[in-house]
C-alpha cells in the first residue's frame, strides 16, 4: 500500500513540475535559447515580466512576427499555469 501511495505521489509530482518541459524544446532546458533562433533569450526574466508576455500572446497584444507560435501553447495554461512557469524561469 505505501509503494502505490508513494509511487501516486511522485507521478503527480513530475506532472506538476514537468511545467516548463514544453517550454524547454524550444527555449533550452534553462531558458537559454532563442527559440527557432529568433525569440529573445527568456533565462532569468522576472515572473511578472513572464506573465505579461504569455497573457500577451494569450490575447493577441504581445510578440512580434513569429507570435503565432506561441500563441496556442500559450492559450492552454490557466493562470496557475503561467505562474508557476513564470517562477521557474525567474530562477534560472
Amino acid at each position: 500500500m505505501k509503494k502505490i501511495i508513494l509511487g501516486t505521489l511522485i507521478a503527480a509530482a513530475s506532472l506538476m513540475a514537468a511545467s516548463y518541459a514544453d517550454c524547454a524544446g524550444c527555449h533550452g532546458q534553462k531558458g537559454e535559447k532563442k527559440a527557432l533562433g529568433k525569440s529573445k533569450v527568456i533565462k532569468g526574466w522576472s515572473v511578472a515580466q513572464t506573465v505579461a508576455a504569455m497573457n500577451g500572446y494569450k490575447d493577441g497584444s504581445y510578440g512580434g512576427p513569429m507570435k503565432s507560435v506561441m500563441v496556442a501553447p500559450a492559450k492552454k495554461l490557466s493562470d496557475a499555469d503561467i505562474q508557476a512557469i513564470a517562477e521557474t524561469i525567474s530562477k534560472f
